[in-house]
């Protein structure tokens, strides 16, 4: 009987992976994964790693009774659930980080005048941070006027403000 609830299990979790991979492919493609995703998939793992375990387990003569190879098998599927999770989360944890620039690592940045910063007054300026171009609005540390086209320095960010001085 503890056979035939095994590879119930392990049928039922790979049809269900098989099923939610073509049907969320086919019917939810743009959708940006969450962690509602990630429960179904890890119930789903758990369920097939229980089901193939345990008909590893009740086919070794040591573990074949069912009050052995039903902890082992349960056990068994918590500990692969729980790595495929903390897998998935690395994975779109990387995938789905934002492409902003970090604004902590621009202190000492070249950058181009492209709006005159007018004296005390703010203008905007252009650079170029790991192969994109960004623009900001930006005001010089002293106050003074820059024509536009001149290179200056990213000297401090506060804000969404930019400070620079001329090079």
């Amino acid at each position: 009987m503890d056979f035939t609830i095994y590879l119930v299990c392990l049928v039922l979790g790979v049809l269900f992976t098989l099923i939610s991979a073509v049907a969320g492919h086919i019917f939810d493609g743009g959708h940006e994964a969450g962690d509602g995703d990630f429960t179904l998939t890890v119930i789903a793992i758990f369920v097939t790693a229980f089901g193939g375990l345990g008909v590893i387990f009740h086919q070794i003569d040591a573990t074949h009774n069912p009050w052995i190879s039903v902890p082992l098998a349960s056990a068994g599927g918590f500990a692969i659930s729980a790595c495929a999770l903390w897998l998935l989360r690395q994975l779109f944890r990387k995938t789905q980080s934002s492409s902003e620039s970090k604004v902590s690592s621009l202190v000492g940045q070249a950058a181009e005048i492209i709006t005159p910063i007018p004296q005390n007054g703010v203008g905007e300026i252009a650079y170029v941070q790991a192969g994109t171009r960004y623009t900001a609005p930006a005001r010089t540390e002293t106050g003074a006027a820059v024509a536009s086209g001149r290179a200056v320095k990213i000297t401090r960010v506060v804000g969404s403000q930019f400070h620079v001085a001329p090079v």
